[in-house]
């Protein structure tokens, strides 16, 4: 049998975060998402070298910040560069459960003009999660409007 390009399980585009502290991370991935851990490479020092953590059907890898990375956390940086957008079956529990976990709400969940009901969340570490449950399909000429409203409202 030939070697998968893309190894079974995984998606095409995977997150990769680097964490002050991930095995604590985990850990509070687990009890604020649902995380399961898949696996986990030991590095100097006890810290984490590599780790995967699957929600729901998408996998997120992780690891200690290590001089020689590129990749920085972002308390090092003083800010992050990306946000991790993750649909879940009910947001506003989802949400509750971050917050229990040590999750900082950045934006309150609400009903948003594209059909989800969505709110922002800061992780102890300092990444960026948008939660959100799909609870309307919007039309495609219905969309146009609303964004264009939206955007305007932002001037």
């Amino acid at each position: 049998m030939a070697v998968q390009p893309i190894p079974e399980g995984y998606h095409s585009a995977i997150p990769y975060l680097s964490v002050d502290d991930a095995a604590k991370a985990i850990e509070i991935y687990k009890r604020a998402f649902g995380a399961t851990e898949r696996m986990r490479m030991p590095g100097p020092d006890g810290k984490i070298g590599h780790a995967e953590i699957q929600i729901g059907d998408s996998i997120i890898m992780l690891a200690d910040p290590f001089p020689q990375a590129n990749v920085k956390p972002p308390k090092e940086l003083g800010g992050t560069t990306v946000g991790i957008f993750l649909y879940v079956e009910d947001v506003d529990s989802v949400v509750q459960d971050a917050v229990d976990a040590g999750a900082s709400v950045t934006s309150a969940v609400e009903d948003m003009f594209w059909g989800d009901r969505f709110g922002q969340l800061q992780d102890p570490f300092g990444h960026q999660w948008q939660i959100a449950t799909h609870v309307k399909d919007v039309p495609p000429d219905e969309m146009a409007k609303r964004a264009k409203e939206a955007m305007a409202s932002m001037r």
